[in-house]
Order: structure tokens, then C-alpha cells, then sequence
């Protein structure tokens, strides 16, 4: 059964940094496309950032975009989203999810870890 498991999260403020992780397993992990999503309170979950098998990185457009980068090791089975100049909006739990190459979509998630921005 493949599982994502998300860490990294916590309490930081307003400007600073924080790096999460997502560690997947039961999965051929180099072969997957990753990628990082968030729901903040009373919100729709939307998408951050996402990062194909080969290492191609893409973004969502908007406030995110310049302050977050997306990263993966395949020999650790991980993904990473350093995050930097946080803000409030920011606070979200922060979700990795992953499929396989070709067409479909998300078929696999995390539980999701909290990042809280404090003022």
C-alpha cells in the first residue's frame, strides 16, 4: 500500500522559513510525479508546486510564486519544499501527493502537516 508521509511542519513567523518533507513508500518512487498542495481554513485546497520524475519543477502563479522551491531525492524517497518570506496566508495544512507518468490524476495522498505563520 503506498503511503506519503509529510513532516517539517510547525509555528514559524512572519518571514522566516520553514522546509517540509513528504517520504513516500510501496511505490517505484523515481518514476513518479510528486507534488505539493494546501488547504487553508474555510478554503479550497490548492495546488503549490510539483516536481515531474525527471526533476522538472513547476509552480503556482500568485503569492507562492519566487518564495517556494520544490526539490526531490530519489535515492531517500523524499520531496522537499523549502519555503522562505512566509506570510500569513501561508498558514495551510500542506499536502504531498503523487501519480504515475501519464494521464490521470493524483491518485496518491499524505495526511498533511500544519504550518501555522504567526504575526
Amino acid at each position: 500500500q503506498v503511503q506519503l508521509v509529510e513532516s517539517g511542519g510547525g509555528l514559524v513567523q512572519a518571514g522566516g522559513s520553514l522546509r517540509l518533507s513528504c517520504t513516500a513508500s510501496q511505490l517505484t518512487f523515481s518514476t513518479y510525479h510528486m507534488a505539493w498542495f494546501r488547504q487553508a481554513p474555510g478554503k479550497a485546497r490548492e495546488f503549490v508546486a510539483a516536481i515531474t520524475s525527471s526533476g522538472g519543477a513547476s509552480y503556482a502563479t500568485g503569492s507562492m510564486k519566487g518564495r517556494f522551491t520544490i526539490s526531490r531525492d530519489n535515492a531517500k524517497n523524499t520531496i522537499y519544499l523549502q519555503m522562505s518570506s512566509l506570510k500569513l496566508e501561508d498558514t495551510a495544512v500542506y499536502y504531498c501527493a503523487s501519480r504515475a507518468d501519464g494521464p490521470g490524476d493524483w491518485g496518491y495522498w499524505g495526511q498533511g502537516t500544519q504550518v501555522t505563520v504567526s504575526s
